[in-house]
């Protein structure tokens, strides 16, 4: 499995997103990315997450970014998830987990997975790790937060300081 590093390009992707968009990486050359990889929709800390970023919604607005999410439920999941809750991040469907692996952000399910209830998300036995990457408008990431528990996320605050440190 691919690992990528701060100083890396970032391996483009094209994956079918929520708002029945297709996002693609190369798209959004020009701009700074920050493409937040998560376990599954309606988990408990995935919810924590994107509702955290929902409820700053003005300081993600103000960001020198796009925040794009990605796990491996299906539009069809993420548009419920999003109904539901109010986000306002698009949330992308990576289903065979091709990105993610490219990221190097994949793992395999053990018991911690399954009690965090993604035995189901989990394709061919992987789920993916909660992480962040920082892309800049060059495709070069330069920043990587990886959880292998993904017990925790980055905050809006994490994520100002990440992409104000590109500047």
């Amino acid at each position: 499995m691919a690992k990528v590093e701060v100083g890396d390009a970032a391996p483009d992707f094209e994956l079918p997103g929520t708002g029945g968009k297709t996002y693609r990486l190369s798209e959004l050359r020009g701009k700074n990315v920050v493409l937040a990889f998560y376990p599954g929709d309606a988990t408990k800390v995935c919810t924590a997450q994107f509702c955290s970023y929902r409820d700053n919604g003005e300081r993600l607005d103000q960001l020198d970014a796009e925040v794009l999410g990605i796990s491996p439920q299906s539009v069809d999941s993420h548009e419920r998830w999003a109904q539901e809750r109010s986000l306002n991040v698009p949330l992308l469907a990576d289903e065979d987990l091709a990105v993610s692996r490219a990221y190097g952000v994949t793992g395999w399910v053990g018991p911690f997975a399954k009690l965090a209830g993604l035995g189901e998300a989990a394709p061919g036995g992987r789920y993916v790790m909660r992480s962040i990457f920082v892309i800049d408008g060059a495709g070069i990431v330069r920043y990587r937060h990886v959880s292998r528990t993904s017990a925790s996320f980055q905050t809006v605050g994490d994520l100002e300081e990440a992409v104000a440190a590109i500047a």
